[in-house]
């Protein structure tokens, strides 16, 4: 079968690879759509800290179900969500819950390949039925579940003041459901588009472009007390250092994404507002149940969020293209 694989930082390939062999309490999927994510762009750029070359890339994917083990609730055919978070079910992690930072977590496109490719066996666990959505929808819940996740970490309450900074994907999952949690949603971005579109896609409220005025900005929209939630999902040490002076007395940050090096913040400015700092990795599968009926009842504006396709061999050189040409471009998929 055809497989898209990261050989090495700066090298992707379509390469012919062997069938998946199903294990006894895994499914066969026959991958349908794949979002092509930042942490795709970025294992192509060399900077994710988590991975090992070669990999077959693609973590946010759809399918059909092709085989499935004995008594399976699975039938042949069925769409499915994959949640790519395979966890051991055993460690602390797991043991309190949280699978989704499970201590030996395998992530398909990252620790072990991916869904970049015609077939795949995942474990029927990591499967969720997707009745009444579409093959794009379903490939869409993965990046919105993250979104998702660190708003239930956050435990915002309804009329909360929040600030989303980054507006890619998955800055404005997290701006979507800080609204549908009742968060008075601000979202801030370098990229002026990028501010445009959340605001006429409905997904905030109010925007404020990123840079030497904006500091000025978050005073003027607070009167000068910060926001109570602040999610950065930039994926830019810089920003997330900034991010704690953003954050009101008593306020709460969240760390959405991830850079592979040391973030610092001055104790003083930490202490005396006596805040709260989170980090939220991955999502849960409750996390896509609240993405799935999301969905379902048209709160998602897909139809916008959806701006970019190509096919696995125009994977090739389509995703190096949009690693850096960023106009335009919210979210990509490859059709099977």
């Amino acid at each position: 079968m055809q497989a898209v694989v990261c050989r090495k930082p700066g090298e992707i390939a379509l390469e012919q690879r062997p069938e998946p062999l199903r294990g006894d309490a895994e499914v066969v999927v026959g991958v349908r759509r794949i979002g092509i994510c930042g942490t795709d762009y970025h294992i192509y750029e060399g900077s994710h800290p988590f991975l090992k070359y070669p990999r077959v890339i693609g973590h946010e994917f759809s399918g059909e179900v092709l085989a499935a083990p004995d008594g399976s609730p699975l039938r042949t055919g069925e769409t499915v969500v994959i949640n790519p978070y395979v966890a051991c079910g055993d460690c602390i992690a797991c043991r309190k819950g949280k699978p989704n930072c499970c201590v030996r977590i395998s992530v398909l496109g990252v620790h072990k390949d991916g869904g970049m490719c015609e077939r795949i066996a995942v474990p029927e666990q990591n499967l969720y039925p997707a009745a009444g959505l579409t093959l794009d929808q379903a490939a869409s819940c993965e990046f919105l579940a993250i979104g998702a996740h660190a708003v239930a970490r956050s435990a915002l309450e309804p009329g909360t003041r929040v600030l989303v900074i980054g507006a890619g994907p998955i800055g404005l999952g997290a701006a979507l459901f800080a609204g549908i949690a009742g968060g008075a949603v601000t979202i801030m971005d370098r990229d002026p588009e990028r501010l445009d579109f959340a605001i006429d896609a409905g997904i905030a409220a109010a925007a404020i472009q990123a840079g030497e005025r904006s500091a000025a900005s978050i005073a003027a929209a607070t009167g000068g007390e910060g926001f109570d939630v602040v999610f950065d999902a930039t994926g830019n040490r810089a920003s997330m250092e900034a991010a704690f002076l953003t954050v009101a007395h008593g306020g709460t940050l969240v760390l959405v994404s991830v850079v592979n090096e040391p973030i610092t913040f001055s104790d003083p400015d930490f202490h005396k507002r006596e805040m709260t700092v989170m980090g939220s990795r991955n999502a849960t599968q409750a996390d896509f149940m609240r993405v799935i009926a999301a969905i379902r009842y048209g709160k998602v504006p897909l139809d916008r969020l959806l701006t970019h396709r190509t096919s696995l061999s125009g994977a090739i050189t389509d995703l190096p293209r949009w690693a850096s040409e960023k106009r335009g471009l919210v979210k990509a998929l490859v059709e099977i």
